[in-house]
């Protein structure tokens, strides 16, 4: 099931409803920044931190040879909190990566936060692994079950999806 949130920019209305889901979400998790992984959260939490107020940083893919050469785009200090903000999640790897340069920046990171938990095996794991929990607003079950509530998917798709993620842990 293929899952493409990069089209929220496209509707501010959404992205809105996103991003208060999100802030929804991070109420009692302990943070000074958010930090939005590129590229998918990069408008998500742009638009969460227009929304709270709360200052944004991010860990750059790729650090460039020119300018300030930085691995984390942003104002921070080391020894600030920050959360992991992130469109999806199915196996934890890209957030890995990304907590690893936040840490070696000399940030704390111990939550990840996503619109959706795909719920594929062994992510919520993998995470636990390096120190993280994970906090996401839905989970593809609950998606799932919306939709088949409002007949936008016939039950055979719900029950077929159900199996798929049975197997899957």
């Amino acid at each position: 099931i293929y899952l493409d949130l990069r089209l929220l920019p496209s509707d501010p209305p959404a992205l809105s409803r996103a991003a208060a889901a999100y802030t929804d979400r991070l109420r009692g998790l302990r943070f000074d920044r958010l930090a939005a992984i590129p590229y998918a959260a990069l408008p998500i939490g742009t638009a969460v931190a227009l929304q709270t107020g709360w200052p944004l940083i991010y860990p750059r893919k790729e650090v460039k040879d020119h300018g300030r050469r930085r691995a984390i785009e942003g104002h921070f200090t080391p020894g600030e909190r920050a959360v992991v903000l992130d469109d999806l999640i199915t196996t934890g790897g890209s957030k890995v990566e990304a907590v690893q340069a936040l840490r070696e920046a000399g940030l704390v990171v111990e939550d990840v936060v996503v619109l959706i938990d795909r719920q594929a095996a062994g992510a919520t794991e993998d995470l636990a692994a390096h120190g993280l929990r994970l906090h996401a607003v839905l989970t593809l079950l609950e998606i799932v079950a919306v939709l088949a509530a409002r007949g936008a998917i016939a039950e055979t798709e719900r029950a077929m999806v159900e199996r798929y993620l049975e197997r899957q842990t």
